[in-house]
């Protein structure tokens, strides 16, 4: 045991003064009965597993600055949820993480007779097997549970996750473990949608993708391909943009940031994923009036309905038996001098 840990425990009634896990349901609303679990890391970043909704985050704070877009939704209860059409977005709570897939992603289609949502329904399942392996001793912040896609006749997909943080430190690791239990060749479609808002997001920040190549899903990205770095004002004469970036690079780790320097004398977000799993990152950016919020979203196919992507042969299987993992870290780092330090190391520029 770290003997300055020791030396913290003979102030404090209870460990949770300076950090740890609290347990939850919320009450109100359409998120009444879903679980959830505050982590206060002891560092200033704080976040909010929900147990119930494919055991995502929702908020995100630092030193009680919020982090992320929540939208008006909140965290749904999952009994709401309507598979149908774009009917996911009645849903959508965004947040620091909302995963889509596993099996489709992107906008409603039609594959191989299968008629998909948006996004899959991965933000759905509810979490079980839950347990909570927190030990300030060993100076750790560790959350395990299990969600589990699967139907009669149909596929069966076990999702085992991990969620780790470290006492005093000002980061979070996601870890899933997704493994096909049934009979069949499926398709396995990831995306970590990663959600930014006010005050971190405003026309103060800057945004960092170091892609070797940046292409628009539509005409009116394409449009704006040099705005992916800048972000504007809310207006209702904004539409949504949607940039993807792919990486042709040595290094298997790819690091993206959004920083504001006038934030707190600066402050800065990155997050941390392996482009040979995960080669695709779409960045959603949408600069409306309430509806303000930057997404970058590692993946490991591009943000297209499944049909498409079976039609350009870009569709990813997983067989039975097989067992694939995926990782994200998403991290905060405060002060102008030491994110220069760190974007530096990157390789990457401050604008």
């Amino acid at each position: 045991m770290n003997k300055d840990r020791n030396k913290i425990k003979q102030y404090i009634g209870n460990i949770y003064q300076i950090g740890g896990t609290r347990h939850y349901r919320l009450t109100d609303g359409n998120t009444d009965g879903c679980r959830c679990i505050d982590v206060k890391t002891g560092s200033g970043f704080d976040y909010t597993v929900v147990c119930d909704r494919g055991l995502d985050i929702s908020l995100a704070s630092y030193k009680g600055i919020n982090l992320v877009h929540l939208t008006d939704n909140a965290e749904t209860n999952p009994a709401f949820y309507d598979p149908r059409d774009i009917e996911w977005l009645r849903t959508f709570s965004a947040g620091l993480l909302t995963t889509c897939g596993p099996t489709n992603l992107g906008s409603p289609c039609t594959d191989n007779g299968e008629n998909l949502g948006q996004h899959g329904r991965w933000s759905s399942l509810s979490g079980k097997q839950i347990c909570d392996m927190t030990d300030f001793d060993e100076g750790k912040i560790e959350i395990k549970g299990r969600l589990s896609d699967s139907f009669l006749f149909g596929h069966k997909l076990k999702i085992d996750r991990k969620i780790k943080s470290e006492f005093g430190k000002s980061s979070v690791l996601v870890e899933d473990r997704i493994t096909n239990e049934g009979s069949r060749s499926i398709p396995l479609n990831i995306l970590y949608h990663i959600n930014f808002g006010y005050p971190l997001l405003c026309e103060d920040a800057t945004v960092h993708v170091p892609s070797s190549k940046c292409m628009g899903y539509d005409d009116y990205t394409n449009e704006r391909l040099g705005e992916q770095g800048t972000i504007k004002s809310p207006d209702g004469e904004n539409s949504e943009k949607n940039f993807l970036h792919t990486f042709d690079t040595e290094d298997d780790i790819t690091t993206v940031w959004i920083h504001n320097k006038k934030l707190a004398g600066g402050l800065a977000v990155y997050i941390k994923f392996n482009n040979k799993k995960m080669p695709y990152l779409t960045q959603w950016v949408l600069e409306d009036i309430k509806d303000y919020v930057l997404a970058l979203e590692p993946a490991n196919v591009p943000c297209e309905p499944r049909n498409v992507l079976r039609e350009r042969n870009m569709l990813p299987h997983i067989e039975p038996g097989e067992s694939v993992e995926f990782m994200v870290e998403i991290g905060v780092i405060e002060g102008n001098k030491d994110i220069e330090k760190h974007l530096v190391k990157n390789k990457l520029k401050i604008n």
